[in-house]
């Protein structure tokens, strides 16, 4: 038997892009304890996975904050004697603690990043439209460096089936006969969201459907504030924003026809559940390695223009000034792929 220890702090999108690899990993190495170590707020994510996967919290903005905190995690990890380490993340703070097992003679794995081809994706000039490798296959060529080549035949945290609905009916009701639609309108960064006044338009089509119910997820109150204005508007519509947590939120996006989200976590997190994305890219774009597991390409709504993708991430300010990218795609064109999916 051998413990091994899999690193990834953030954020909520990449770190949902862990649990098919992890799956996978588990399932196929069932001999092996696996421990994967993150910010303590992501823990349910991983509350579906197979026995033999544990997890441990990290408080970066606490306990285990700064150079002391590190040292005091690391202390931590070393009293679990890990026999391999899988570094998902590569960053300064995962650096450190590998750097520390490295010392101790403990074999260490680091994520390639592509760093390369992603910059020759995103560059102004001479772009090279190239699609990159996937996250998902990073995440294993870690694994596969330390000898552990897996098998990504995951499906979803629920196996074949859905979340126990009786954990959500309170709140969503029964569904009856009605196409179940979530949206997540928003993202992190304004490279990655389509306008608000045009997903409106988007959301007032369904919301006039009495065979569709749609279901806002989302955050923060200047996205609750969209959302009551939402609401007020289109009665048939239902913010999630304080009705469930994020284990049950999963549990109800198991139960969708489909989802509706930008380039951001809510795609990979209906992607754990077997649902098919409708996922809308500006800035950003599938060739960078972040599409959804198992999300197919025919369901993205994005424009060929030639100053696309500017970013790798979003957090860029446009060339252009005015992410064309994003106003110029109709509202038409989203609420087909909707339609195409639910009909």
């Amino acid at each position: 038997m051998a413990r091994i220890l899999i690193i990834r702090f953030s954020a909520l999108g990449d770190v949902a892009m862990t649990i098919p690899v992890i799956h996978s990993l588990a399932t196929q190495y069932p001999q092996h304890e696996i421990t994967v170590l993150s910010r303590t707020v992501w823990q349910p994510l991983f509350e579906g996975l197979p026995s033999n996967v544990s997890f441990v919290g990290a408080d970066l903005t606490g306990k285990h904050k700064g150079l002391l905190g590190l040292n005091s995690l690391y202390s931590q990890l070393k009293a679990l004697h890990f026999d391999y380490i899988a570094d998902f993340h590569h960053v300064l703070r995962s650096k450190y603690l590998c750097l520390r097992f490295r010392l101790a003679n403990i074999p260490v794995a680091s994520i390639c990043k592509g760093r390369v081809g992603k910059k020759k994706l995103v560059r102004r000039r001479h772009k090279v439209l190239e699609n990159q490798k996937s996250s998902f296959l990073r995440y294993a060529d870690v694994l596969e460096t330390l000898g552990f080549p897996v098998l990504l035949n995951f499906s979803s945290i629920y196996g074949e089936g859905k979340g126990d609905f009786s954990e959500i009916e309170s709140v969503t009701r029964a569904k009856e006969s009605k196409k179940w639609i979530g949206i997540a309108p928003f993202a992190k960064h304004m490279g990655k969201i389509y306008p608000v006044e045009l997903q409106e338009q988007v959301i007032a089509h369904f919301a006039a459907d009495p065979n569709v119910k749609v279901f806002l997820f989302g955050g923060g109150r200047s996205e609750q504030e969209v959302f009551d204005s939402w609401t007020a508007k289109y009665p048939s519509v239902v913010s999630m924003i304080g009705q469930l947590n994020m284990r049950t939120e999963l549990n109800l996006m198991s139960h969708l026809d489909v989802m509706l989200s930008m380039d951001s976590a809510n795609m990979h997190l209906a992607s754990l559940v077997n649902i098919p994305v409708i996922s809308v890219w500006g800035a950003t774009h599938p060739y960078a390695g972040f599409m959804g597991w198992k999300q197919l390409p025919v369901n993205t709504v994005q424009l060929d223009l030639p100053c696309r993708p500017c970013s790798v991430y979003g957090q860029k300010p446009c060339w252009r000034g005015d992410y064309a990218c994003l106003r110029e795609i109709k509202p038409a064109q989203v609420i087909a792929k909707i339609e195409g999916i639910i009909h």
